[in-house]
This record gives C-alpha cells, sequence and structure tokens, in this order.
C-alpha cells in the first residue's frame, strides 16, 4: 500500500456509473450516503485496516460521510471535507474507497464507480453550504491532478499544494447529473 500524504486524495476514478457496478457479476448497487458524527465508530477506520489514515482523528475539523450499499452500513468509501468561506467551495481533506475498492490492495476491485460518488457527495455538501457546487483539494501526485482535470474538467491550481485543484460550480453540476445515490437522516 502506498504511503500517501494526509490532506491529499489518492481515489482514482474507475468509472462513471450512476450507482456502484458489482465488478464481477455487472449488477448495479444502489446507495445511500451517512453522516459520522461518533468518534467511537470510526476507530475502526484506519491505517493498519487499508483505510490509509486514522478517520477518528479527521473527525474533529471535518464533516464525514460515507457511502454505503443502500439499507445497510457496509461502507464502500469515506470522504472528510470542509465547507470554507474563504474558499467559496468544500475542501476535500480526505476521501478513501473501501479497502475491498482499491486497487492497490487487491486484485480485483468489489465495486467500480466509488470515486465519482465520493466527489458527487462534496458537491452536494456545497451547495448546501451556499457555494453552488464547488470543491477544492489536493491530489496526491501530478498523475491524479490530471486524472481529475481530464475525468471531471478540474483546473490544476497549485497555489497552496503543488496539485491544488478546483472544480467550479458548471463542472460541479456534471459530476451531479451522473451519480445518482439517497441521503439517509440516520447518522453513526
Amino acid at each position: 500500500m502506498k504511503n500517501f500524504a494526509e490532506g491529499t486524495i489518492a481515489v482514482w476514478i474507475d468509472g462513471i456509473v450512476p450507482c456502484l457496478k458489482d465488478n464481477q457479476t455487472g449488477e448495479i448497487v444502489e446507495t445511500e450516503v451517512v453522516r459520522i458524527r461518533r468518534k467511537s465508530f470510526l476507530n475502526k477506520y484506519n491505517k493498519r485496516n487499508g483505510w490509509y489514515v486514522n478517520w477518528a482523528d479527521l473527525l474533529r475539523e471535518n464533516q464525514i460521510y460515507a457511502l454505503v450499499l443502500k439499507g445497510t452500513v457496509d461502507i464502500q468509501g469515506l470522504i472528510a471535507i470542509q465547507p470554507i468561506e474563504d474558499y467559496q467551495a468544500v475542501y476535500i481533506t480526505w476521501m478513501c474507497t473501501a479497502p475491498e475498492n482499491n486497487p492497490e490492495l487487491v486484485d480485483e476491485k468489489r465495486f467500480i464507480g466509488v470515486g465519482g460518488h465520493l466527489f458527487a457527495i462534496a458537491v452536494d455538501i456545497s451547495e448546501k453550504a451556499g457555494f453552488d457546487g464547488a470543491v477544492t483539494g489536493n491530489a496526491a501526485d501530478r498523475k491524479l491532478v490530471e486524472h481529475y482535470c481530464e475525468t471531471f474538467g478540474a483546473e490544476h491550481l497549485g497555489i497552496i499544494h503543488p496539485f491544488q485543484f478546483f472544480i467550479d460550480e458548471e463542472e460541479a453540476k456534471k459530476i451531479k447529473e451522473v451519480y445518482e445515490y439517497e441521503w439517509t437522516d440516520e447518522e453513526l
């Protein structure tokens, strides 16, 4: 497993699919988004078991959301974000697919589409915060920032971080048009 710096995003967009796609059967699987507020719940999502960072530590300064299979708490990806007024955007602090969906850890991923869904969640939160879907973050390396520019029409800013990117309102709308999931009132 590669060791990415905290505060960088290392998720590849492996498919533009409305819902998650089972990589073995091709079946489309519906998803929901759940907000996680309990540190005790997040303690089991950490570096030791393939989640790259200790997610409980991120809860102090971030809102954390999980992409789950509909009707379950089977987490397929996590995202930590901060709405930042000065940026007029949501800052993506960290995002990660479940180890079973991470090509760095497994030969064959369980689901395709997790990364795109995580970006769509950030766009949703940006809209709710009054930023019209604008999001920003720091990619882990040049190859990833170029991937986000090609896939989502992001701009490579490189101001605060060498691989800082920005997805404006117009490109954010395109992301939202593709991905489908439900928001649940349930919190963990």
